[in-house]
């Protein structure tokens, strides 16, 4: 009989390097002889992420909604074909950084994929200085954060060169609180030794998923087992040429969908994004600028920002995706259309 397919889960807040990371293991993993293949889910209608996979990977991409609510049904389907289609040596799931990875699991789980594939880890990537500035909160946040760390096989502490050095025994103290067991590794850009995957796919059985404690289940996107979320609305502007999506997969997360209607001015952007509001977690973007021909992919997490240079084989969208919590869509819409007008 065919042997199964290792799975292994990429969960982690917004921004927290969940991609850095499978981009990584991507290219040990083709360096191998072995192919991998990747489904990645995003809120948003635009897979920006996936374009720093690399060409010839295959990819399965869930849009608009998570996999923890709104698409979670068709996950194993998903699953299945990417497996029937592409015979792949493992696959990685990058689910959204608004997601809990515990309803995943039921996905990945099903009965019905059980001899196809075989769940191998849950690694959660961790924002250092995130979660130091979120730890005294108790807001939903906070809250998922801590499922994210309490559902991992295997902790990735990241970016701790933006934290003191003093505060890192610190937060790994209250990391080991929320999950005892996991093995855990400090990195800057997730930069961690990839023979763990083998380590752990040599490894007998599935991975064990620590189970959350307390009493009746109750999923961190605000709802109880059972409930519906609220599915992603979307609205049009069409007086000023381009077309914005607000979506509310989850009620304490909002995602704002920007299309630029042409180039626009590094620098005001460089410093409309320095003033952003603290409740905006997360950005990114594909972007032309008028001050220079090429392409950038912009990424912006938890007040750092960086442009990397692009050269796309197809036409891409001048789009940027904004993600937080509870921040003035209105406001933020207003001035990245006054960047344009200014332009």
């Amino acid at each position: 009989m065919k042997r199964a397919v290792p799975v292994h889960i990429l969960s982690g807040f917004l921004g927290s390097g969940k991609t850095t990371l499978l981009s990584q293991a991507i290219d040990y993993y083709k360096l191998s002889g072995r192919k991998p293949a990747v489904l990645m889910n995003e809120l948003g209608d635009v897979n920006l992420d996936g374009m720093l996979v690399e060409d010839g990977v295959p990819m399965t991409e869930m849009l608009s909604g998570c996999i923890c609510c709104t698409i979670r049904g068709d996950l194993g389907l998903e699953l299945r074909d990417l497996i029937r289609d592409n015979d792949p040596d493992v696959i990685f799931v990058e689910c959204t950084g608004a997601a809990n990875p515990i309803e995943i699991l039921e996905g990945v789980t099903d009965a019905s994929l059980l001899t196809e594939l075989e769940l191998k880890s849950v690694i959660t990537v961790i924002d250092a200085a995130h979660l130091l500035a979120q730890k005294n909160g108790k807001g939903k946040t906070f809250r998922l954060m801590q499922d994210q760390v309490r559902c991992a096989t295997q902790l990735i502490l990241n970016k701790i060169d933006l934290i003191e050095p003093g505060r890192l025994a610190e937060l790994e103290s209250e990391i080991r609180e929320l999950n005892p067991a996991a093995p855990m590794t400090a990195t800057v850009r997730c930069q961690v030794d990839m023979a763990m995957f083998d380590a752990i796919e040599r490894s007998a059985g599935t991975a064990e998923v620590p189970s959350r404690a307390g009493g009746a289940e109750r999923h961190d996107c605000g709802h109880e087992h059972g409930e519906a979320c609220s599915h992603p609305s979307h609205e049009h502007d069409h007086e000023n040429g381009h077309e914005v999506h607000s979506h509310h997969s989850h009620d304490h997360v909002m995602v704002y969908t920007h299309y630029f209607s042409g180039p626009i001015d590094s620098e005001a952007f460089e410093e409309l994004v320095g003033r952003l509001p603290e409740e905006v977690y997360r950005a990114k973007g594909i972007l032309r600028f008028s001050d220079t021909a090429s392409l950038f992919l912009f990424q912006y997490a938890y007040r750092e920002m960086d442009f990397v240079k692009i050269a796309p084989k197809e036409a891409v969208p001048n789009v940027a995706v904004f993600i937080g919590e509870h921040f003035s869509k209105d406001r933020l819409a207003a001035e990245l259309k006054a960047l344009e007008q200014k332009d």
